[in-house]
């Protein structure tokens, strides 16, 4: 019996030492081994590090910016001319083309103004008929009497010529010969007046008054026509009838403002953009967009990207065009506006826990044969543990991405990669 316990104490001792030698050996292999440069580096003073190539990577989706979709052009109806609405033609929300009429107004009162201006132009038009033939008559008649006047001046002239050889003769006397030519004068003078007369005559328009009265009569007729045109009241542009407000029986008046058409067709993308995003868009003439569960990705032209913010919304103002043929794009709807393409995506990046950050600044250390830069950064959007640069280093440069923390500009770094 004693002889058992004493094998029993010492197979527990053996146990025991064995148990602590397994743990010594264990604790020694879980020290971590020294590479051989890290070894050389310490021994030469030299910091060693870990470095990665500059690559470009996939940031994220396109920026999106929201945008209210509005219609390119929003005109007034106007009536032009006033009366009684006894039609209506359109309601509110009524696709229309544009001059389709809308509404009528009570055409009586116009009507009545057209059929006596008819009375007008039929009398003036017969004044103007007796007045042409009275001044046909008057020149007639005063081309005959210079005729006359003509013929009896001949007559004279060959009297005039008869006593004057007479007088030569000795058969007339002095006084004779002057009585001829007194005639001979006073016809010359009365032929001159009939031709004076004759030319005012003809020179002068004694239509005038006349053809006055008949334009004065056809110009009114035409506005009277025009009138007639107004009484339909039409669409000023093609478009959704966002608004009218007339009633079957109400009385308009001239120039009052009754209803609205939006243009569709294009619609506008209005959007207010940060400093930061205007730049991405600058320069751009299309950019893409979509409204969700309502159309896919299509291009819109930039016909407007303001150079200064806008000083009520502190924003910079961008405005789209888009077709809407067939009228998907309502207004009053939010657009999805794509400021960058996927390809712009792809950015320059490095590790987020490469960066050195001190006083507010962000800073990496970039290999250089075997000394290390150390350069500020500009960081763009963080995906995951990657970060994007926008300025700072560039893509294939060498990055060093651990032992940065206890390096200093130009130091000489062994790469323990």
């Amino acid at each position: 019996m004693k002889r058992q316990l004493f094998m029993i104490k010492q197979s527990t001792k053996i146990f025991g030492v064995l148990a602590l030698s397994a743990a010594i050996a264990v604790g020694c292999s879980s020290t971590p081994a020294v590479s051989p440069a890290a070894t050389t580096a310490a021994q030469q003073g030299d910091k060693v590090v870990k470095t990665a190539k500059v690559t470009k990577q996939k940031i994220g989706e396109p920026l999106e910016q929201v945008g209210d979709v509005v219609s390119s052009v929003q005109l007034d109806i106007i009536t032009k001319s006033g009366g009684e609405v006894i039609e209506i033609l359109k309601k509110r929300g009524d696709i229309v083309d544009k001059g389709e009429v809308l509404f009528r107004l009570d055409p009586t009162d116009v009507l009545i103004q057209k059929d006596l201006n008819a009375v007008s132009i039929k009398g003036a038009q017969a004044g103007l008929t007796a007045a042409k033939q009275n001044t046909s008559n008057g020149i007639e008649d005063a081309k005959d009497r210079v005729a006359k006047m003509e013929s009896a001046v001949s007559d004279l002239e060959k009297a005039y010529s008869r006593v004057h050889n007479e007088y030569d003769l000795g058969t007339a006397t002095k006084s004779d010969l002057e009585q001829m030519e007194t005639k001979l004068n006073n016809s010359k003078k009365d032929l001159a007046s009939e031709r004076r007369s004759l030319k005012t005559m003809q020179e002068t328009n004694s239509l005038a008054q006349a053809e006055s009265s008949l334009e004065s009569a056809q110009v009114n007729a035409k506005n009277i026509e025009r009138a007639l045109s107004n009484l339909e009241v039409k669409a000023p542009a093609s478009g959704v009838l966002t608004d009218l407000n007339v009633t079957v029986g109400q009385t308009v008046a001239p120039g009052g403002r009754v209803g609205e058409v939006q243009q569709t067709n294009p619609v506008k993308i209005k959007s207010q953009l940060s400093e930061e995003s205007a730049n991405l868009v600058r320069g751009k003439s299309e950019l893409t967009f979509y409204i969700p569960g309502v159309t896919t990705k299509a291009g819109a032209k930039v016909t407007y990207l303001s150079d200064v913010i806008n000083g009520q919304s502190k924003a910079y103002d961008l405005e789209l065009e888009v077709p809407n043929p067939e009228g998907k794009l309502k207004p009053g709807s939010k657009a999805q506006v794509e400021l960058t393409k996927d390809d712009e995506q792809n950015v320059p990046v490095i590790p987020s826990l490469s960066i050195v950050r001190e006083g507010g600044n962000n800073f990496v250390y970039v290999v250089s044969g075997d000394k290390v830069q150390k350069r500020k950064l500009e960081l763009g959007r963080l995906n995951e543990t990657n970060q994007e640069v926008i300025s700072g280093v560039k893509e294939g440069e060498i990055l060093v991405i651990s032992g940065q923390h206890q390096l200093k500009d130009q130091d000489t770094v062994k790469v323990s990669n």
